[in-house]
């Protein structure tokens, strides 16, 4: 049962918009049964949205249009459609009533080019939209039409009203499953290489393997008629996470930040950082989490060396000796915070995020973690490829992976 989304709307193919609106209807499409094979977005132009949608009809058995339905000049999805139908659009006084009821409980006189919004295509079942002005429309032939308004707030409310169960009859009951794992510390290729000869013995499951800022994610999905159990699923999962064993940090859709969070918790400790590269970006996502002042106590921007001895305790004659680039300065600014805000643990970072300030021993890239608690005090050394965007994400990412894994290499020492 193969579905298509066609946003129209000549600014989604400007830098300054972006298409949202396909996300959430092919998670709503899978849901009713649909594979979604196919998105495009086409600007405001009747021939093209005709030209795009009389392929469409000869390939998917139900096509989401969204957006074009408004009552300017152009907004002309209707007029399109209703050309690649070979149907008359007529006024609907009923819509139209209903629009002047609209405008004037607001205190408003309805314009003329309001009107627009009242013509329906001959043979279209109208989808009553209640928190905007643009009905939407479910025509049926061949293949199954839909209509949609293009604001978010408007298009989820007819969706989940009027479009929802009617996908859900088209599709027959059929549903897509899936699984994932999120992983830090491999990179995408070695993860695989090693986990390819077991997804490869199942043909029925899609696997995809993405990477995002440092944070490796595998997808599982698999289309089950009804009925159809998913033990093939659930045992590759299984597999899969045995396989690649402690670098995976969630089983589900938890982030880095939100598994080191519950950690923290657990085990009754509380955290500070001292940021020197990334400057606050580690806090930032360790604060995201709702309820992170149950552990997470403050830290220190320490661009400078100044502050680095000032406010984090690091001795002037260390920074003289190695540098603020160093295992040395990570470890001392990881105790430094640890001893100035009484956390029981300190996180540091300090590296050179480019694109300038790099050499032969020191390269553009290079960062320093360091971790302390009361008994431990270790440090981690990293060169990261990219930009300084690049750089200072991933070593964010990095900085909580070897955070949860200090925190795992205590528990099993207790």
């Amino acid at each position: 049962m193969k579905a298509e989304i066609i946003a129209v709307g000549s600014e989604l193919l400007t830098p300054v918009r972006v298409d949202t609106n396909s996300l959430y209807l092919t998670q709503k499409l899978n849901q009713a049964g649909f594979e979604v094979h196919l998105k495009s977005v086409v600007g405001d132009s009747p021939d093209d949205i005709e030209a795009l949608l009389r392929a469409a009809l000869q390939r998917s058995r139900l096509i989401v249009l969204c957006g074009g339905l408004g009552p300017t000049e152009d907004d002309l999805t209707r007029t399109a459609t209703a050309r690649a139908l070979e149907r008359a659009v007529s006024i609907d006084e009923r819509i139209l009533e209903g629009l002047r009821r609209r405008f004037a409980r607001r205190g408003y006189r309805m314009a003329k080019i309001n009107e627009r919004q009242a013509e329906v295509i001959e043979g279209a079942e109208i989808l009553e939209n209640t928190v905007g002005t643009a009905p939407g429309m479910w025509i049926e032939g061949k293949a199954c039409l839909v209509l949609l308004p293009g604001p978010p707030r408007e298009l989820k409310a007819v969706f989940e009203a009027h479009v929802m169960q009617r996908a859900c009859r088209l599709g027959g009951g059929r549903r897509l499953e899936k699984r994932s794992l999120s992983l830090q510390g491999l990179p995408e290729s070695e993860v695989d290489a090693r986990i390819a000869p077991m997804y490869k013995k199942h043909a029925s499951i899609q696997t995809t393997i993405l990477a995002a800022k440092g944070v490796i994610s595998v997808w599982l999905q698999q289309w089950l008629a009804p009925g159809e159990g998913s033990a093939d699923l659930d045992a590759l999962w299984s597999e899969i996470r045995a396989e690649l064993g402690s670098m995976v940090f969630a089983a589900g859709d938890e982030s880095l930040e939100e598994v080191v969070g519950k950690m923290l918790r657990d085990l009754g400790r509380t955290l500070a950082v001292a940021e020197s590269c990334t400057s606050g970006l580690i806090g930032a996502a360790v604060t995201r989490v709702p309820g992170s002042s149950d552990y997470f106590l403050g830290g220190v921007q320490c661009y400078s060396n100044a502050v680095k001895t000032g406010l984090c305790g690091v001795p002037a004659a260390l920074l003289e000796q190695h540098g603020a680039v160093s295992a040395e300065t990570a470890e001392a600014l990881a105790r430094g915070i640890r001893a100035a805000t009484g956390s029981s643990v300190g996180l540091s970072v300090t590296g050179i995020a480019g694109p300038g300030g790099g050499s032969d021993p020191k390269p553009v890239g290079l960062v320093f973690f360091g971790i302390a608690d009361e008994e431990r005090c270790t440090h981690e050394r990293r060169i990261f490829p990219g930009d300084r965007d690049t750089i200072r994400d991933l070593a964010t990412t990095y900085a909580l992976g070897a955070l949860r894994r200090f925190l795992m290499a205590g528990e099993n020492r207790s």
